[in-house]
């Protein structure tokens, strides 16, 4: 009697075992949500199937570090500082998500990037035309 419920447990065990890791990915995708304000940190390409990143040098010495602000309207907003004063310039335009692209059109101009990595403190995107990897922190 204690083989055969010996016997059941092992088996019931190992059913719930291989169905629960059937099929759990979510194709590359990441979960976290996209919404928020990044600063702009480092900018790079792939060189020999490397990343080569440097410190962003958008940023104007002394001021805040530019940002790209996603909000859950679907407003994207690039902040640029500039000047002895760094005073900001917003440029407002509409972003789009879908998978692991992100598409952000200012005016008539669209950009769409691939989302290499996404965390609660860090997007890094790589344009698919120009190949540019764009690393923002929060």
């Amino acid at each position: 009697m204690k083989n055969r419920n010996f016997l059941f447990v092992l088996a019931l065990s190992a059913g719930m075992f291989v169905t629960s890791c059937s099929n759990d990915d979510n194709e590359g995708e990441t979960i976290v949500p996209i919404q928020g304000k990044y600063n702009l940190s480092q900018t790079g390409t792939i060189v020999n199937g490397q990343e080569v990143l440097v410190d962003a040098p958008q940023n104007q010495s002394g001021c805040p570090r530019d940002f790209l602000d996603l909000r859950l309207s679907n407003a994207a907003v690039i902040g640029d500082y500039k000047g002895s004063d760094c005073a900001l310039t917003e440029t407002t335009g509409t972003y789009a998500r879908s998978h692991n692209d992100l598409t952000i059109t200012i005016g008539n101009v669209s950009s769409t990037s691939d989302i290499m990595n996404l965390t609660n403190k860090e997007l890094k995107i790589k344009d698919k035309t120009t190949g540019v990897i764009t690393v923002y922190t929060r």
